[in-house]
C-alpha cells in the first residue's frame, strides 16, 4: 500500500487525473495481452500463464512498488534464461526459482541495495541485451516459418540447424507470420487504426485469416495447448525440496538481477516521462512481493516493463492506479474472450516477438558504442555480446561485471599519483607559513588519490624508489579521500623501508576518517605521536625541531638497522671463510 498511500500523498488520485490513469490502464492493458501471452510461450509455459503473471504482478507492483507509474509483467529480457529453467527443470522448477529470486529481491530491497544495482556499466546492460535480443530472434525462426522440430544444443549448433531447414518452411505459416509482422510494425500508416497497439491489430488480424480460411499445418494456440480456461489460477503452494532449492540458486539469482536491473531501468524512464522520483530500494521490495506471490497463483518472473509503462504514461497514466487497471483488464480478458483465443497462430506470436527483439536490440546505440566508447569498454561490450550469444546469460554478466571492475580498478589505480613538491612548486605556500625554503634535507611528498589496493604498487614504487636520501620525508595526505587494508599494509612498509635507510617520516592533513584507519591500524604508534601533525605547517616546524636538533647532535643519528637478511648472509661468510672466528 506505500505506493497507494504515496501517490495519494501527491494528489494523484484527484478526480481530474482519475479518468486519464483508467484510460491509460485499459490501452496498456489491451498491450499487454498479446505480449504476455507470447513471452509466455517463448519461455516454455502456457499462454494463459503470461496473463496470470501480468495480473498478479501488475497489481502488486502498481500497490507495493517504489515507481508510481510503473506497469509490470513477464518481459522479453526473461526469454532466454527462463526457457532454459523450463527445458531442464519443467515449469515447476522455474516457478520455484522466481519464488526463489523474489526472496532475493526483497532482501535486497530490505538491505538498501538498490542504488549499487544502478552502477551496472552501461556495456554490460547494452552488451547483455542485444545479445538476448539476437537470440529472442533466432529463438522464433521454427514458428515464424512453421518449420519442423530443431534439435536443441548451443546457440551456434541450433542456428546451423535452422538454416539447414529453411527450405522446409511452410507457405501458409510463413503468410501469416509476414502479414502478422506488417501488422505489428506499421499501425501507424493504416489511417483509422493507428491508434491500435501493433502487437493486437497483428494478433486479431492473424487469428481471423486463420479462423475463415482455416489453413492446414498452421500451428495454433489451440493445436499446441488446448483451450485457454475461461476462469482465474486457484492458489497452490509448488512443493519444493532441498535439493531443487540447491540446484536453483544460480538460475535464481540470475532472474532476480535481470529483474532488479530491468525494472530500475524501467522506472528511471517512468521517472523522466512523468517528472517524478522512484524509491528504488521499494522498488525492489515490491518486485520481491511479486516474484514470490505470482508463482503461488500460476505465473513466472515478472519485473518492471519498460515499453507498457511508456505506452501507460503517454496515455495519461500517472499513477499505480493505471497498473491496478491494467490487471483488471486483463482478468475481464479472460473471463470473458479466453475461448476466442483458439485459432490465434503462433507464428503471430513470433511476429511480435521480431520486433520485440528488433526494438530491445538497440542495434543504434550498440553501433555507436562499438565507433565511440572507449577501447576497453569496447571490449567489455563485445565480450558480454559474445557471451550471451553463445553461452549464457549468467556467464556473460558475471565475466562482463568483472571485466568492468577491473578496468575501474585500472583507471582508478592509474588517477592515484605520489608527487614531489620541489621548493620552487611550494614557494608561495611556504611563504604563508613564514618560511623560504625547505630545512635542509627535508623532502616533500602527496598522494593525489585513493591509497587501495590497486594502487599500492605506483604509491611503493614512488615513495620507496626516491633518488635521494632524505634526513625526513613530510608525506601529505590531504587529497586521500579513503584508504583500505592493503594501502595501510603498504604504507607500514615503506615507512620500515624508511626506517632501515634512516629516514624518518611524518604524516599529516589526513582527513578523520583516514587518520582513524590509520590509529587502529597501528601506523600512528608505529611513527610515534610526534610524527603525525594536522596540518602542513606544524609538520615543517616539526621537520626543523629535528633538523636543528641532528645538527646539534650529529652522532645522535642512528645508522639504518641491518636487514636480518644481510646480517645473516654476513654470518655465513664469516663462518665459511673464517670458521665462525671474526
Amino acid at each position: 500500500m506505500i505506493n497507494i498511500l504515496e501517490a495519494r500523498k501527491a494528489g494523484l488520485f484527484a478526480r481530474d487525473k482519475l479518468l486519464p490513469n483508467v484510460i491509460a490502464g485499459a490501452i496498456v492493458g489491451v498491450v499487454a495481452l498479446p505480449l504476455s501471452m507470447a513471452f509466455a510461450i517463448a519461455s516454455g509455459a502456457r499462454p494463459e500463464q503470461g496473463l496470470y503473471t501480468a495480473i498478479v504482478a501488475g497489481f502488486l507492483v502498481s500497490m507495493f512498488g517504489g515507481s508510481r507509474a510503473q506497469i509490470a509483467g513477464p518481459t522479453g529480457a526473461f526469454i532466454v534464461i527462463l526457457a532454459g529453467i523450463t527445458a531442464k527443470y519443467g515449469i515447476s522448477g522455474l516457478q520455484i526459482a522466481t519464488l526463489m529470486a523474489g526472496a532475493m529481491l526483497l532482501f535486497m530491497g530490505i538491505a538498501k541495495m538498490g542504488s549499487v544495482i544502478k552502477f551496472i556499466p552501461a556495456p554490460v546492460i547494452v552488451g547483455f541485451t542485444t545479445g538476448i535480443a539476437v537470440i529472442i530472434w533466432v529463438g522464433q525462426w521454427k514458428d515464424f516459418f512453421g518449420l519442423p522440430a530443431i534439435p536443441g544444443g548451443h546457440f551456434h549448433e541450433k542456428l546451423w540447424h535452422l538454416l539447414e531447414a529453411l527450405p522446409q518452411l511452410h507457405p501458409a505459416t510463413t503468410a501469416i507470420a509476414l502479414v502478422s509482422l506488417g501488422l505489428a510494425t506499421c499501425p501507424s500508416r493504416l489511417g483509422r487504426f493507428k491508434r491500435i497497439p501493433g502487437p493486437l491489430l497483428a494478433l486479431v488480424g492473424a487469428t481471423v485469416l486463420q479462423s475463415i480460411f482455416q489453413f492446414n499445418g498452421v500451428a495454433t494456440i489451440g493445436s499446441a495447448f488446448g483451450e485457454i480456461p475461461q476462469h482465474l489460477p486457484s492458489f497452490s503452494i509448488p512443493a519444493v525440496t532441498m535439493s531443487q532449492v540447491v540446484e536453483l540458486i544460480g538460475p535464481a539469482f540470475t532472474i532476480a538481477m535481470l529483474g532488479a536491473i530491468e525494472s530500475l531501468l524501467s522506472a528511471v524512464v517512468a521517472d523522466g516521462m512523468v517528472g517524478s522520483k522512484h524509491d528504488s530500494n521499494q522498488e525492489l521490495i515490491g518486485q520481491g512481493l511479486a516474484n514470490m506471490v505470482t508463482p503461488l497463483f500460476g505465473g513466472f518472473a515478472a519485473t518492471g516493463a519498460i515499453a507498457r509503462t511508456a505506452t501507460s504514461i503517454r496515455n495519461g497514466g500517472s499513477s499505480p492506479l493505471a497498473g491496478i487497471i491494467h490487471a483488471g483488464m486483463l482478468v475481464l480478458v479472460i473471463v470473458l474472450l479466453a475461448p476466442l483465443a483458439t485459432n490465434v497462430p503462433l507464428a503471430a506470436f513470433a511476429a511480435i516477438l521480431f520486433v520485440v527483439a528488433y526494438n530491445m536490440s538497440e542495434w543504434k546505440h550498440f553501433a555507436k558504442m562499438l565507433r565511440r566508447a572507449p577501447r576497453a569498454d569496447v571490449v567489455i561490450l563485445v565480450v558480454t555480446f559474445l557471451l550471451t550469444v553463445l553461452t549464457d546469460l549468467v556467464v556473460a554478466v558475471n565475466i562482463g561485471v568483472i571485466l568492468a571492475i577491473m578496468q575501474f580498478m585500472r583507471r582508478m589505480a592509474a588517477a592515484v599519483e605520489v608527487q614531489h613538491f620541489t621548493e620552487l612548486e611550494l614557494k608561495a605556500e611556504l611563504a604563508q607559513h613564514g618560511w623560504t625554503t625547505l630545512p635542509p634535507g627535508v623532502l616533500v611528498y602527496a598522494i593525489e588519490g585513493p591509497v587501495f589496493f590497486g594502487a599500492v604498487e605506483n604509491f611503493e614504487r614512488a615513495l620507496v624508489h626516491t633518488h635521494t636520501e632524505p634526513r625526513i620525508l613530510i608525506l601529505r595526505l590531504r587529497w586521500v579521500p579513503f584508504v583500505d587494508m592493503t594501502g595501510l599494509l603498504t604504507l607500514e612498509e615503506v615507512v620500515l623501508n624508511m626506517r632501515k635507510r634512516g629516514v624518518r617520516m611524518i604524516l599529516c592533513e589526513a582527513n578523520l576518517k583516514v587518520k582513524t584507519k590509520l590509529a587502529r591500524a597501528g601506523l600512528l604508534e608505529l611513527i610515534g605521536a610526534d610524527d603525525y601533525r594536522e596540518d602542513f605547517a606544524s609538520a615543517l616546524s616539526h621537520s626543523q625541531e629535528l633538523t636543528e636538533h641532528d645538527a646539534h647532535a650529529p652522532h645522535a643519528r642512528k645508522s639504518p638497522k641491518m636487514s636480518s637478511y644481510a646480517e645473516n648472509l654476513i654470518k655465513t661468510s664469516k663462518d665459511y671463510f673464517w670458521g665462525g672466528k671474526d
